[in-house]
């Protein structure tokens, strides 16, 4: 007789049970029935500072850092993480998960583990624009994928690495972002070396990639190290020990501080009618409002700036206002082409008044260097301008047509670019910014 079930007549055997791995560890299970009070805290703690800088830190159990001698001052080798410790393991650009990376050369975890050993302090400094905070901003309690992404990416280097390390990511175009120094403000602050004497800045050192190189997409990481007057390498220079390459900066903001005292800043400019109309010409953040106050506003002109007034109509309708009440007035716009300035030409010859123009010359590299400058130092910004987006510039470039005496002015002042402050406000002026 047959058995039902199998060809035959044969009974199916039971079906074989599959084992299932299980990827919890000895460790975890240790961990998990030990007592809170008794636990070993994470190596790994990350916290956000002012809505803006991700900080984590990583505290080795098993390779403290080389203890520096009594009386001797701290040294810090610092790096910038993508290009420069790390590289995309896929060959992308950017990073596909929080697993696609791999060193930027062999020698970087064996390097980094010997300056430990020799007493420095290892630290990264990196710009991070494709992290997003906005989830913690709305109320802490979802973490975003990209903040996900380069905590796991972050702390896997530090895991293989397993010396003490910190790490810094600026999020938002802030003081905390490269070439601004916020970040390396707050590791001092972070580790009590923020106090005079505690750290040797001539043993401090920054390690990155954008370099001003032909290639490079900037030159932040250079000009950070110079912002901070601590010395720099590219990973070339300092993994591969190749010659230092020769870079030649476009825009050096000293260049505008230390200029020949006896040079006049300005061409000489004067009222010389009872009622007159000048307007500005020149780039966003080209000085053009300093000016103003510096210059025009002692000689009784009243300002007109589309900044405040939101619209040229309602600058067009002051403007006439002003005049008819017998008030010079300066036009503190851009007035980048023949078309806008046409307006103003227009309402001169129609109050029968000379018409005057100051075309302020500053390039571009200089007026965002202003602009950010401005944007992030309440010294600098009386009227709490923020800052300009990239647009702002391009769109001046754009429609820029340098003025002539043709259009109908009465003459043209060229006002070239020089900065004029005290001390302290060249030592900030003076860094980048950009």
């Amino acid at each position: 007789m047959k058995r039902l079930g199998s060809p035959g007549g044969g009974v199916s055997p039971p079906p074989l049970r599959r084992k299932v791995e299980s990827t919890t560890t000895k460790t975890a299970v240790a961990s998990f029935f030990t007592p809170t009070s008794q636990k070993k805290p994470e190596k790994v703690s990350w916290r956000i500072v002012n809505k803006s800088l991700v900080a984590g830190k990583y505290a080795s159990e098993s390779s403290g850092h080389g203890q520096t001698p009594a009386g001797k001052r701290r040294k810090v080798a610092a790096f910038d993480l993508d290009s420069t410790l790390i590289a995309t393991a896929s060959g992308n650009r950017f990073a596909r998960d929080a697993s696609d990376w791999k060193w930027w050369n062999t020698k970087v975890p064996e390097k980094l583990k010997q300056l430990n050993a020799e007493g420095y302090q290892v630290i990264v400094l990196s710009n991070q624009k494709k992290i997003s905070l906005q989830n913690e901003l709305k109320g802490g309690r979802t973490e975003s994928k990209s903040l996900t992404i380069f905590k796991q990416k972050a702390q896997a280097v530090m895991r293989q690495l397993d010396i003490p390390l910190s790490i810094y990511a600026a999020t938002q175009y802030d003081e905390y972002r490269k070439p601004r120094i916020g970040m390396w403000k707050e590791f001092l602050d972070d580790y009590d070396l923020d106090i005079d004497g505690r750290l040797d800045l001539k043993e401090c050192f920054f390690v990155g990639d954008a370099a001003g190189r032909p290639g490079d997409h900037s030159c932040v990481d250079r000009d950070f190290a110079s912002n901070v007057s601590i010395k720099f390498h590219t990973p070339e220079e300092f993994f591969l020990d190749a010659s230092p390459a020769q870079v030649i900066r476009q825009f050096d903001p000293v260049s505008y501080i230390d200029i020949d005292p006896d040079t006049p800043a300005i061409s000489t400019f004067s009222k010389r009618s009872s009622l007159e109309l000048v307007i500005f010409c020149g780039s966003p953040g080209a000085g053009k409002s300093t000016f103003y106050w510096k210059h025009l506003k002692p000689l009784g002109y009243d300002r007109v700036n589309q900044d405040t007034l939101k619209t040229r109509q309602k600058c067009i309708k002051v403007a006439k206002e002003l005049l008819s009440a017998g008030r010079s007035i300066a036009v503190d716009n851009t007035n980048a082409n023949l078309e806008t300035r046409a307006y103003w030409i227009q309402i001169a010859r129609d109050f029968n008044i000379p018409i005057r123009c100051i075309y302020f010359t500053a390039p571009p590299s200089l007026c965002k260097h202003n602009d950010a400058v401005r944007a992030a130092t309440p010294s600098f910004n009386p009227e709490s301008r923020p800052l300009l987006p990239g647009i702002a510039f391009a769109d001046f470039a754009r429609r820029f047509e340098e003025p002539c005496l043709s259009e109908g002015f009465e003459d043209i002042t060229r006002v070239d670019f020089r900065f004029e402050g005290d001390t302290e406000g060249k030592k900030i002026w003076g860094q980048f910014w950009v």
